[in-house]
């Protein structure tokens, strides 16, 4: 038996609540790229040599693996003291809402649906490309694509805690902007 107190209910609402650093997440994204893309470097090189394509899926996978993790652990942690989802438009609904808020500090700016399993998410200003730049913009565009991947993981992380089985597909056009469209997939019968 513990005489310690339990922890209050989490509140993602309440906006001095401090859940997640946010200078912590800022390093980690700002790192895990560049340390992905040297792993995946490094075992191509000690094995028989990858070719560019190979290192590029090899990386992705890793990253939206690391994120999937990550995913998960935050959608335990805060869905516990909520009821329970009714359907998947409200699973979607509390990611853009409440998880978006705890990790980039601010909701997803547009969240549309065909009412058929497919959501697009639409963040205006995403937080990891907020200090992101480069003197060619079409370069800059390319060289972000690779920071979407694991918050990639992170949204199929959540929905698969969630018991939603989907894939996740992200895009940046016009930095600091990006797209996140998560397709359901819908168990066999």
């Amino acid at each position: 038996m513990s005489f310690d107190t339990p922890l209050p209910p989490y509140s993602a609402s309440d906006p001095h609540a401090r859940f997640l650093g946010a200078s912590c997440l800022d390093l980690l994204l700002i790192e895990i790229v560049p340390m992905a893309e040297r792993l995946v470097r490094e075992l191509s090189t000690s094995e028989d040599g990858m070719d560019d394509e190979e290192q590029k899926e090899a990386t992705f996978f890793r990253l939206e693996s690391l994120g999937y993790r990550v995913g998960q652990g935050l959608a335990e942690r805060f869905s516990r003291d909520r009821p329970r989802f009714t359907d998947n438009l409200d699973v979607i609904k509390f990611l853009c809402k409440d998880l978006w808020t705890i990790l980039f500090r601010k909701q997803v700016d547009n969240l549309k649906t065909n009412h058929r399993g497919v959501f697009v998410l639409t963040d205006n200003s995403f937080r990891p490309f907020s200090r992101m730049s480069m003197a060619v913009r079409s370069d800059a565009v390319a060289r972000a694509q690779a920071y979407l991947w694991f918050p990639c993981g992170v949204i199929r992380g959540v929905l698969a805690s969630m018991n939603i089985n989907a894939t996740v597909q992200a895009e940046t056009s016009d930095l600091p902007g990006a797209t996140f469209q998560i397709k359901t997939i819908l168990p066999k019968p």
